[in-house]
């Protein structure tokens, strides 16, 4: 799957099977996972239709409980929290079979 970060994410801890591109660095477009944090959530409404496919599904990393709060207003698909960032590819896997199996 192709993956656009808004956040400073590392990305090594995504499977290598997954292409990912940092929105700040330049991105070509037609992501199908976005990942965005609390201080991108801006950036993220502004550009998700120049960064994302027209199908995607948005992932936001938690720090705490309240950015729960802001994050649902926003309609974020799924969350999860920083500190179980490794993992992460478990959530990949299950979207990927969930809304972008063949």
């Amino acid at each position: 799957m192709k993956i656009v970060t808004f956040c400073d994410l590392d990305d090594s801890v995504i499977d290598s099977k997954h292409d990912v591109e940092h929105f700040e660095s330049g991105n070509s477009g037609g992501a199908q996972i976005a990942i965005l944090d609390i201080n991108t959530i801006f950036d993220f409404e502004e550009n998700k239709l120049e960064a994302c496919a027209e199908k995607f599904i948005s992932i936001a990393l938690l720090d705490d409980e309240s950015d729960f709060d802001a994050f649902k207003n926003f309609g974020v698909d799924a969350w999860i929290k920083t500190e179980d960032i490794e993992d992460i590819n478990g959530l990949l896997n299950l979207i990927e079979k969930r809304y972008f199996a063949s």
